[in-house]
Formats: C-alpha cells, sequence, structure tokens
C-alpha cells in the first residue's frame, strides 16, 4: 500500500498508509492528523490547504480553477500550496509528502 508523509508546522513527522481513492484529506483524518477541512472536501473553502514538498509539486495533476480560486484564501499560500481534499492518492503517489501550514483560515469562524 502507497504511504504519504505529513510534516507538522513543528517539524513532527507523520508517515502514514494511504489507500489509492482516498484524499490526502480523508488520509489525514483517518490517521488523526490535524488538517480542518471545515467543507467535508466539496471545495468551498481553503482549510485542508496543505504544502507539497516541491520535489512532489511537478508529479501531481494541476490545481483546477476552482482549487485556485479557494487556494487564493489559504492563510500562508506558497508555490506549491494545494488543497488536501483535490489530492487523490494513487500507487504513483507512494512516498509524497506534504506539510501542514502554521494556521488556517475558516471564513466561517475567522470574519
Amino acid at each position: 500500500m502507497p504511504k504519504m508523509t505529513f510534516v507538522e508546522p513543528n517539524g513532527t513527522r507523520h508517515e502514514v498508509e494511504a489507500p489509492e481513492g482516498l484524499s490526502v484529506l480523508e488520509i489525514a483524518h483517518r490517521n488523526k492528523i490535524e488538517l480542518e477541512g471545515a467543507c467535508e472536501g466539496s471545495l468551498a473553502c481553503s482549510t485542508c490547504h496543505v504544502i507539497v514538498s516541491p520535489e512532489w509539486a511537478d508529479k501531481l495533476p494541476t490545481a483546477s480553477d476552482d482549487e485556485e480560486d479557494m487556494l487564493d484564501l489559504a492563510f500562508g499560500l506558497t508555490q506549491t500550496s494545494r488543497l488536501g481534499c483535490q489530492l487523490i492518492m494513487k500507487k504513483e503517489y507512494d512516498g509524497l509528502e506534504v506539510t501542514l501550514p502554521a494556521a488556517t483560515r475558516n471564513m466561517m469562524i475567522d470574519k
């Protein structure tokens, strides 16, 4: 089974099993990784923002226009930022590494 690594803002690393067909958000939740996902993966917020390791950024599909629009709302946006709900695990992504941002911006709460 593919594996992936979540890196917390403090540098703590969590290597977890990453079943094919699940989103990075779903994988985080299954492994009790603190990745919010306020809209439950419906592409209506930016709270599942992750920063993809540079070596993986070009190996993943390009973000859709809708994902790019939501990413514009993310805290700490980088060149390799993606939404965890939009990254669906495949065996080719075995070893994927993402870093959790230091904070999130939840438009329902942060007014």
